[in-house]
């Protein structure tokens, strides 16, 4: 054994050393099972198949920290020092496993010592130490001087804890290493090609006694393993452990498509939706472990920035502090699980308020690094309010009743389903069922006013192109959209239960559709109701038709365009190229991006239900997304979502902006440029 390995206080040393390891692992283990058992609490979960292609996916995403370097950008650079502790940590973890297996608990054997493996582990390891260290800095820069929005009130002692252990982590191994070089004990394997870190840092102690540099080598070696097995400790009872939580929480995410609602068994349900801690599945509780607590849910939030109650990031933080208030409770018996728990989840914990500001945008669920899914608990518990509390704004009940009743939410209209298309020759599958595709026009442009201009267009489109198609007409009733995102699980299965008949029924293969909210349901939700059709949205077939020749844009058009990427056709359904192509194709347009487009898009104010909830409490959402479109300079605005237009058409009109800025549909753009 080298000379410096002796100087560890010898066997009083290894006993020390395995004493408190025992210690710290026992305490760790205590406390995730104790978390594991919480996690028990929840109701079971389906099946987690496509176990290699779920690995592959955590490895990139956790491995690979593509769930930090996804978020960077020029404006968002703190994922940047996530990033460099991420992957020090990372490569410092396999040494820290020899250390105990191979090196005995206390300092590798002379055998490990000695060979080259080690000494290029050392070398990464003393390269990757700075990165770690200024990742530190940084976070702590950004937490206790600089204090983004996001962070605020989050200069607690537990994040200052964390920050400063990550800090003096590397530092003493940087140290440790430094004195032992300076004793004469570097690593071998390259001659005289020592880690360049330690290498330089050892020429401090150069002129100083043996004893003194023995002394400081014995004290980093003892404060670097001490902090160490504090990390080991704290990890459990911190946000710590998301290091280990998150890894779980990416891999068990759920399956694709991302967005779909899990459905409700209504026959065998015991209780609807979430009114309990305990009404989560277990998979959901694990979100609430994963949670960093960074934030970026937070900055991304339209609920947030317009002032709203809701807040992503406060949500699954106040969710976890009452699981892990009510945990040890329920465990003991002290409180049966089917019971209401001692603070009520929905009104005390997380407000009535909260739950209905969701759009569900998906946005929050966009950026979080750790596949926190936020849309799913909130939903469940809407369904609680609605299913079993017949708690509902009063504008989104009388939604839910027209769907109930007429079969759409515009409970005011006076229009058919067919008013839009008289006189435009179109047949429906009543008349004549030989279709090639169908056109689900959706209750919005076939019902309200101004968007009807849009369904109009879209037949003259697929009638200039030569598509064989038909649409339900009278038949036609709505998808349950509204009705499943406002709470109504049971009068969405109905709905699309009616639905799938009815579309079986006409042998319908395949559909195209300008509704993004109706697109979503039929392609990803109706699946698990058997009601399996091709599914195409309006910018994909235009798009399409374009290309082919079959739609031929002769206009040009001088003004200049933005265009604002839905929800549900970008975030969920990653459709973010066709609408662009199809904007380009126009002679002569120019185009201008909001500064929030693509996958970061602000959201215009409609989904989640909004379009019949009113926005009582801080600024309206649709528009502030005005303004953002203002701010482009450009004079049309371009969706492809009828909740969008709608929302946009009434910012404009709020904005009196009517004579600078007017919205538009891409149906309606192209049909207006295209050659008859």
């Amino acid at each position: 054994m080298s000379p410096v390995s002796m100087t560890y206080w010898g066997i009083s040393g290894y006993v020390i050393f395995w004493v408190f390891f025992a210690l710290a692992v026992g305490l760790f283990l205590r406390r995730i099972y104790q978390l594991g058992r919480y996690l028990s609490l929840g109701r079971g979960e389906g099946g987690f198949g496509h176990i290699a292609r779920r690995l592959l996916s955590t490895a990139v995403s956790v491995l690979g920290q593509w769930c930090q370097l996804k978020n960077l950008t020029i404006k968002n650079r703190a994922s940047l020092g996530h990033v460099f502790m991420a992957w020090g940590f990372f490569i410092y973890i396999p040494f820290y496993l020899l250390f105990i297996i191979i090196g005995g608990g206390f300092g590798l054997s002379e055998t490990m010592e000695n060979t080259s493996f080690f000494f290029y582990y050392a070398w990464v390891m003393d390269i990757v130490a700075p990165f770690i260290i200024l990742g530190a800095l940084w976070g702590i820069i950004r937490r206790y001087i600089v204090r983004p929005p996001r962070l605020e009130g989050e200069q607690t002692i537990e994040a200052l804890v964390i920050l400063v252990t990550v800090f003096i982590h590397p530092m003493t191994h940087l140290f440790k290493e430094a004195t032992a070089m300076a004793l004469g004990y570097a690593p071998v394997g390259l001659g005289t090609s020592l880690p360049p870190i330690s290498s330089a840092l050892s020429q401090l102690f150069a002129n100083a006694s043996p004893s003194s540099v023995q002394m400081a080598n014995t004290a980093f070696f003892w404060t670097h393993w001490g902090f160490v097995l504090f990390v080991l400790v704290f990890i459990a009872y911190s946000r710590y452990l998301h290091m280990i939580a998150s890894i779980f929480n990416v891999l068990l995410q759920s399956p694709p498509p991302k967005g779909a609602l899990r459905p409700i068994d209504l026959e065998t349900a015991e209780t609807f939706g979430a009114s309990k801690i305990t009404d989560f599945t277990w998979k959901q509780l694990l979100d609430l472990y994963s949670c960093v607590i960074y934030g970026q849910c937070q900055e991304v939030c339209p609920a947030t920035a317009s002032g709203k109650p809701l807040n992503p990031k406060k949500l699954i933080d106040d969710l976890k502090k009452h699981l892990l208030e009510e945990g040890p409770g329920l465990l003991k018996g002290k409180k049966d699980a089917s019971a209401n728990p001692g603070k009520a989840m929905i009104g005390e914990v997380i407000t009535e308020d909260v739950i209905w500001a969701c759009t569900t945008c998906r946005a929050c669920q966009q950026v979080c690094p750790v596949s926190v899914e936020h849309i799913n608990k909130i939903i469940d518990m809407r369904r609680n309010l609605v299913m079993e509390q017949a708690s509902i704004p009063e504008t989104a009940e009388g939604a839910l009743r027209s769907i109930e009743d007429r079969g759409h939410p515009w409970r005011g209209t006076t229009l058919s389903r067919t008013d839009w298309a008289e006189g435009l020759g179109i047949k429906t599958l009543a008349e004549d069922r030989d279709i090639d595709i169908l056109f689900w026009v959706g209750c919005t442009y076939a019902l309200e006013e101004r968007s009807t201009r849009v369904a109009q267009a879209m037949a003259k489109l697929l009638k200039l192109a030569g598509i064989n198609f038909g649409i339900l007409g009278a038949e036609e009733s709505c998808c349950g959209e509204p009705a499943r995102r406002l709470g109504n699980e049971y009068l969405f299965q109905m709905q699309a239960e009616k639905n799938i008949e009815l579309l079986k029924g006409y042998g319908v293969k395949r559909i195209v559709t300008a509704c993004p909210h109706g697109y979503n349901t039929i392609k990803n939700e109706y699946p698990q109701f058997g009601g399996e059709f091709e599914v195409i949205h309006h910018t994909e077939l235009i798009s399409q038709l374009i290309k082919e020749g079959r739609l031929k844009i002769k206009k040009g058009l001088s003004e200049l365009v933005t265009y604002h990427d839905p929800c549900y056709l970008g975030r969920y359904n990653d459709i973010y190229q066709p609408p662009r192509q199809i904007i380009r194709s126009i002679p002569d347009i120019k185009m201008v991006e909001m500064e929030q487009n693509r996958d970061n898009s602000f959201c215009c104010g409609g989904g989640g239900g909004h379009m019949w909830l009113e926005e009582r409490t801080g600024r309206r959402i649709n528009e502030m997304r005005t303004e953002q479109a203002m701010e482009t300079k450009a004079q049309i605005v371009v969706t492809a979502c009828s909740f969008c237009l709608q929302m946009f058409d009434d910012g404009i009109k709020a904005k009196a902006a009517e004579e600078q800025l007017r919205v538009m549909d891409i149906a309606e753009l192209v049909a207006a440029q295209v050659e008859e």
